[in-house]
């Protein structure tokens, strides 16, 4: 594969993922974080990095409404319920498990 192709297809792969996430409003963000240690959140913050990494100023705000597909007050209002005990013990659990949302990780 070549280089244009294979960044094309990871662009395209990242908006799936992103538009199942948008779709996913059930699927809480410590539910992605304890399963997988990364969630939509992460997400904004590695696609932040990137976009100013490449010159294109985005701050976090504007980077999870890429995500979201919403500005984020109005989807954790929506859709965001309290979390469980268990749930919150399981994130403090896995916590060096999570994602590095660092840019150039």
């Amino acid at each position: 594969m070549d280089e244009q192709t294979r960044i094309e297809a990871e662009a395209a792969a990242f908006r799936g993922l992103v538009k199942h996430l948008q779709k996913r409003t059930d699927v809480q963000n410590i539910d992605l974080m304890n399963l997988a240690g990364f969630c939509r959140n992460c997400l904004a913050k590695w696609f932040m990095a990137e976009a100013n990494e490449r010159g294109a100023a985005i701050d976090y705000d504007q980077a999870r409404e890429v995500v979201y597909g919403m500005p984020y007050d109005q989807w954790k209002a929506n859709y965001q319920g309290e979390a469980s005990d268990d749930q919150k013990q399981q994130f403090e659990a896995t916590k060096p498990l999570h994602a590095d949302t660092r840019a150039g990780n």
